[in-house]
């Protein structure tokens, strides 16, 4: 079909992404990037992978994207996009592999403990 398909995944969102050859346009469920990802460094986020194998408006991605929040889906997009990046040209694995983006990032929320406020953060120590 001349596209490659990957899954990105970074905290709890998970990203199904399609590149294939075009003009650089990024459709992100249904909504084009800049709809979507509203802040700028978001979509710097996104765009990373290909500016690091200098294929900058070379292809063409859609993404849909569920769970997290806007910073996890970013990252779960820029995953998946890498991957796809490498299985489409495996010529650029070294590049993004250098650059630590085929690695999911595997940090997530710590759970929240009984006795305490937080995961860590006790409740106010009352001395009186």
């Amino acid at each position: 079909m001349g596209r490659a398909y990957a899954t990105g995944k970074r905290k709890d969102a998970i990203a199904r992404v399609w590149i294939k050859p075009g003009s650089g346009k990024v459709v992100v469920n249904g909504k084009d990037i800049n709809a979507y990802f509203a802040r700028p460094v978001l979509q710097m986020i996104l765009k990373q992978p290909f500016q690091i194998t200098n294929t900058v408006g070379q292809f063409d991605v859609f993404a849909t994207v569920v769970g997290g929040g806007l910073s996890g889906q970013s990252g779960a997009v820029k995953h998946g996009v890498s991957k796809a990046l490498q299985l489409y040209d495996p010529s650029l694995r070294a590049v993004l592999k250098a650059a630590g983006f085929l690695t999911r990032d595997s940090r997530v929320v710590e759970r929240k403990k009984y006795g305490k406020r937080k995961a860590r953060r006790s409740f106010q120590f009352s001395k009186r």
